[in-house]
């Protein structure tokens, strides 16, 4: 039998830019680009050999055929679409995708990862890739672990993880020829120290000074480093002092590559938030990594501020 039905996605493209009256933001809806858009279309015109979109610079407009065979797949296609996303959802059900800030995946949560496949095996795990401004459009991961703070991320399914906890780090030589000359004996000398620094976090060096009774402190920030990996091999080389995450210098910390000249138990507002959109409150899945990853983490916080 031959069929006379077009692919779906000519089907969807159609749909959508008619529904949105624009290539690009059809585009955007469907995550491709406005070019897969026109030329589905076009192929979906020469199928039916009659233009379905009166193309303009301001808006897409249908034709009589297109109105009417938009009236006519509309909602067949919705009802294919939701049953479809039904039986992906039942398949996800123990699947999980996520994203992280890389430093913090490779440093802290891979290392932890084989604990949590022993308690769930039922559980598959992916990665995909992290952006800074994640916002869960498009092929979005379920939950996502960024770096911020909670008022950044209102409307969300927000949970504190780790990170706030910061401590001040140097190279073993810095910190030893400091003390030979009797020098930081407080907090305050080490603005006369280079400080190093994160580009998206440039203020943490400020609101631990002050944290740590150095109220008026404004300090001169020497070299900005756009991963903590890298700022952690600055202070490596001695090329000055930084304040980094305890959760990501703990390993260093112990194999003595650094110290940390005032070990003080200080918080700051900027941490490591697992994120979700709210409709994903109920995925199986993400409810059992949820409660694993705050358990494991709450574990660890209060090994590092013992």
């Amino acid at each position: 039998m031959r069929l006379h039905s077009p692919s779906m996605s000519e089907l969807h493209a159609f749909v959508t830019a008619a529904r949105l009256g624009s290539f690009t933001r059809a585009a955007d809806t469907l995550c491709v680009t406005q070019g897969a858009i026109s030329r589905a279309i076009a192929r979906l015109e020469a199928h039916f050999g009659q233009p379905l979109l009166h193309r303009n610079a301001h808006r897409l407009t249908l034709t009589d055929a297109g109105n009417a065979y938009l009236a006519a797949i509309s909602e067949p296609l919705a009802a294919l679409e939701a049953a479809s996303a039904a039986m992906f959802e039942k398949d996800r059900r123990h699947h999980l995708t996520l994203s992280a800030v890389p430093t913090l995946a490779s440093v802290w949560l891979v290392p932890r990862l084989p604990d949590f496949h022993r308690r769930h095996p039922e559980i598959r795990l992916d990665f995909v890739p992290y952006r800074k401004e994640e916002d869960f459009s498009g092929a979005r991961p379920d939950a996502a672990i960024l770096a911020g703070e909670a008022s950044q991320w209102a409307g969300w399914q927000v949970d504190y993880v780790i990170g706030r906890e910061m401590v001040p780090v140097c190279h073993p030589a810095r910190a030893h020829a400091r003390r030979i000359a009797n020098l930081w004996k407080t907090p305050h000398e080490l603005l006369a120290e280079p400080l190093l620094f994160h580009t998206t976090a440039p203020a943490n060096w400020q609101k631990w000074l002050q944290a740590a009774g150095v109220p008026d402190a404004a300090p001169t920030l020497a070299r900005g480093f756009d991963q903590v990996s890298i700022l952690l091999e600055a202070v490596k080389a001695d090329m000055g002092v930084a304040v980094l995450q305890r959760c990501l210098v703990r390993d260093a910390l112990h194999a003595g590559q650094v110290v940390a000249p005032f070990d003080l138990p200080i918080t700051l507002s900027r941490g490591y938030f697992l994120c979700s959109p709210r409709e994903k409150r109920e995925h199986p899945a993400l409810h059992v990594f949820r409660e694993w990853l705050l358990a494991v983490a709450q574990t660890d916080i209060e090994v590092l501020t013992s």
